[in-house]
């Protein structure tokens, strides 16, 4: 070892020493810390001893909640068990705790990430029923229950029942009842109260049915999937209404509801009432558990009267939100006064004045062209796109020929307003009209058409993202017609945009776009519209944004129909020529005209606008 290495390390050990010395902690700062840790400790024992006590008054009170319904009903040696009931569409499971269903499996489908679909699951699902008896409250969840009389088996192909008892006495019992029969979604559902009548308080009005489920997410997009969930409830009128899919909501439903269901946007569970509830509590807020969607939950009260059978007999549907499935159920199933049960209302096709172009026009040629055309559903959207615009056609041709009209009759405009200064506005006004009615022309032609095609655009809008049989259907790069067909996905998150890029969104905004450019050059130009013509070009723009996240088989949709009306344009422009349109419209206006109403009511307000003017200007001499 040299000497510089040794003179370093003197250093670093000086440095050390001297670092030790005048850093340590003074004898204040020692006790400070002292008493610092003593404080900890105390805490930590604190806290320890507090949960400790927690844990002692939860196990106590769980054990009082034991004695309390084994005081009431036969628990002793009871243990839990799972059964399982299931037919070709789907499958339950039933636990003896609670006596309740615990997961519900539709097996035609799968979640978008492959995974069996699941509406129920035992951690994140409950139904109970809730009363007092003894003067002791009793909640079904806390119930061992056993299988009871006429079980016909768990599985099997043929119609199964399985009845779960928690036994007071022999001949006392409270009875859940399920029947599962081959090829359906529904599964009857009964409670029945067996010689409870001396057991449950007398002072009882009504028994609370109380049924919880955390919905779960299934589709690719759960921004998207969450504007299509929600709780949904059909009064006895018919009419379904539904707690609000963006915020937290609660409602008192006081008149009589004939189902309660939980919605997501391909899949629902309903629960059907044959005599209809009377009253209920439903609410629904959102989810902060990774995975899951929102939380739905309804308190129904089951009228109790104290009879010695008391009987409640229910339905449940678990299925997909498919138009023709439900429109089948609505007409198999009625309730007990004989009354349609509307489950189609559960798929959303919009307002009621377009609801109509969906549910007539819409739903049965795409069924026939699934049915008897393909099974390829791009070319099933691309065929009723063909078959709308073809509809459309007429309405189409005529907007064009009215703009085309106007776009040749502007030189004769841009005289009268030369001639007739802007301060003699009805002058002008109607020697506008004059001219339109001598060459036949309506200033709204261009619009009427379009205007009439805007219902069917909306409908189509509603139609496209709650179709099932879209779900999980690929077509060219998209592998999910229902969901956005993402061709990359961004490193960073663009508000209002997402983190990915939609390529039939990209391609329905550039035909917008070339569909304006074109219609621009068949507009007439002006000052006004040369100012709204920003607008025009943004609103594909706005598109381009609010439908990157939706279904790609919309915006698909919206692509072909663009496309086929640029076509339609370019074939029309051809066919029409401007100078020939100029000389028929002249000939128009060399016949004589027999003058409207309105005009006639235009000429006279003209005139006594004018008397008034010479009025006044008389008046000033």
């Amino acid at each position: 070892m040299d000497k510089n290495t040794i003179i370093g390390l003197v250093i670093i050990a000086l440095i050390l020493v001297g670092y030790s010395y005048f850093m340590q902690p003074s004898k204040e700062e020692i006790r400070a810390m002292e008493i610092r840790d003593s404080i900890a400790r105390v805490e930590t024992r604190q806290r320890a001893e507090a949960e400790k006590q927690r844990q002692e008054a939860y196990e106590l009170a769980q054990s009082q909640k034991q004695e309390a319904i084994s005081s009431v009903f036969r628990q002793d040696s009871l243990q839990e068990q799972t059964f399982t009931l299931e037919n070709n569409k789907i499958k339950l499971r039933i636990d003896s705790k609670g006596g309740r269903v615990s997961h519900v499996e539709l097996k035609d489908y799968r979640t978008h990430d492959s995974l069996p679909l699941v509406l129920w699951q035992e951690k994140t699902s409950e139904m109970y029923l809730s009363f007092y008896a003894l003067n002791r409250q009793i909640n079904t969840n806390e119930l061992i229950f056993v299988p009871g009389e006429g079980n016909t088996g768990f599985s099997a192909d043929s119609t199964r029942q399985l009845t779960m008892r928690a036994y007071v006495e022999d001949d006392k019992y409270l009875e859940f009842s399920y029947r599962l029969a081959p090829d359906t979604y529904m599964v009857d559902f009964s409670i029945n109260a067996h010689n409870l009548n001396d057991i449950i308080a007398s002072n009882t009005n009504f028994l609370t049915l109380h049924w919880d489920v955390e919905m779960p997410q299934l589709e690719k997009s759960k921004e998207f999937e969450n504007r299509y969930t929600g709780v949904y409830y059909n009064f006895t009128d018919g009419e379904v209404e539904s707690l609000s899919p963006t915020s937290d909501e609660s409602e008192e439903l006081s008149t009589g509801v004939k189902w309660i269901a939980y919605k997501q946007q391909f899949f629902s569970s309903v629960l059907i009432a044959q005599e209809p509830f009377d009253n209920a509590h439903v609410s629904s807020n959102t989810s902060t558990t990774v995975g899951y969607l929102k939380n739905a939950s309804s308190e129904i009260a089951l009228p109790y009267t104290g009879k010695a059978i008391e009987q409640y007999d229910m339905q449940f549907f678990f299925g997909p939100n498919s138009y023709p499935v439900l429109r089948d159920y609505d007409k198999q199933y009625k309730n007990s006064h004989g009354e349609e049960i509307y489950l189609h209302k559960l798929v959303d096709l919009g307002w009621k004045w377009i609801a109509w172009f969906n549910r007539y026009i819409v739903i049965p040629i795409f069924n026939f062209l699934e049915a008897n055309v393909t099974r390829n559903y791009g070319l099933i959207i691309f065929l009723l796109t063909l078959i709308v615009k073809l509809i459309l056609s007429p309405l189409t041709y005529k907007s064009y020929l009215s703009q085309a009209k106007m776009r040749v009759l502007k030189p004769q405009v841009d005289e009268i307003n030369k001639k007739i200064p802007a301060d003699r506005a009805m002058e002008r006004q109607q020697a506008m009209m004059k001219l339109y009615k001598q060459a036949g022309v309506n200033p709204m032609g261009g619009c009427l058409p379009l205007l009439l095609q805007m219902p069917i655009l909306i409908a189509l809008f509603y139609f496209f993202p709650g179709a099932i049989e879209l779900r999980q259907k690929s077509f060219l790069w998209a592998k999910d017609l229902a969901s956005y067909d993402s061709i990359a996905t961004l490193p960073f998150n663009i508000p209002f945009y997402g983190d990915h890029v939609s390529l039939f969104c990209l391609l329905m905004t550039a035909t917008n776009i070339i569909y304006m450019i074109m219609n621009q050059k068949n507009q007439p130009q002006n000052d006004q519209m040369k100012g709204m013509q920003f607008m025009m070009y943004l609103m594909p723009i706005m598109f381009l944004f609010i439908f990157n996240n939706y279904s790609s088989g919309l915006s698909y949709y919206y692509f072909i129909t663009t496309l086929i009306t640029i076509f339609q344009t370019w074939v029309i422009r051809r066919f029409v020529d401007d100078k020939k349109l100029l000389r028929q419209i002249e000939l128009a206006k060399s016949k004589p005209i027999k003058k409207s109403r309105f005009q006639q009511r235009l000429e006279e307000m003209q005139k006594i606008q004018e008397q008034r003017i010479r009025e006044q200007q008389k008046r000033r001499k």
